[in-house]
């Protein structure tokens, strides 16, 4: 299936808004998470079940190399991410995705000869990670029920979300206005070619924008061992910039 065809075909999927966020709806939460919720959903913006971006940015690949995107995340279906890099002056183009719990990557170099390719637990669990975290896209799924917030601090809201089995504990950093600064978990993964196991994954918020109602971090930098000296060094892998955003 063509990438561009698997977008399409999940943004179609999803079912239009049901509902209005009601600030009221939050006073049950910790403080902490109703300054994040209430920063990022705007009174009265419908309740989205999917949304899709286009972005720019940076990828490394053994060097920084240069990509654009289109993504699609379902609240309830899963998340593809299509790409086009340049190698060595040449495209290869592809896809990250994970479809009612089932991860898989292909890439391929001008269209034609695999590049990448993986599925598997591995590649599943990973991808997990990466769709939680990236939940801060779609806010309005941190106001399912299945969403369990704490408040370790006023700063610092967490909130555990469940897919097939798998848990995912995100830790937020936020400001005095509820805008995000950073987001930090444990994903699943081998960067450094070892064995497979939990590491410290997380994304700086340098910039945010409001789409449709939604305030989202829209310049990231994303990488392996984040709040440590080898997010620097080594982990940074995925800098991007949200051009659009569009919520149903």
């Amino acid at each position: 299936m063509a990438p561009g065809f698997a977008i399409q075909q999940l943004w179609t999927a999803a079912e239009p808004s049901a509902g209005r966020f009601d600030p009221a709806s939050l006073a049950p939460l910790p403080g902490a998470a109703r300054r994040y919720l209430g920063h990022a959903i705007a009174a009265g913006t419908p309740l989205a079940s999917a949304v899709r971006l286009e972005m720019h940015g940076e990828i490394k690949l053994g060097s920084w190399r240069k990509f654009t995107a289109e993504q699609v995340i379902h609240s309830r279906r899963g998340m593809i991410w299509a790409a086009s890099v340049k190698m060595f002056g040449l495209p290869v183009t592809g896809f990250d995705r994970i479809i009612d719990g089932e991860g898989e990557m292909r890439w391929k170099l001008l269209g034609l000869i695999p590049v990448v390719t993986g599925k598997g637990p591995p590649v599943t669990r990973s991808a997990f990670g990466r769709v939680a975290g990236e939940s801060v896209w779609l806010p309005s799924v941190l106001l399912l029920p299945g969403a369990v917030w704490s408040e370790p601090d006023p700063a610092h809201p967490h909130v555990q979300v469940t897919e097939y089995g798998e848990t995912t504990d995100i830790g937020l950093a936020i400001d005095g206005t509820g805008r995000v600064a950073s987001v930090k978990l444990q994903r699943w993964g081998n960067p450094d070619g070892g064995p497979y196991r939990y590491v410290d994954f997380g994304v700086l918020a340098e910039e945010e924008r409001t789409f449709d109602g939604y305030t989202i971090p829209s310049r990231i930098r994303a990488g392996w061992y984040f709040g440590s000296p080898r997010f620097e060094l080594e982990g940074e892998f995925f800098r991007a910039e949200i051009d659009r955003a569009e919520y149903r």
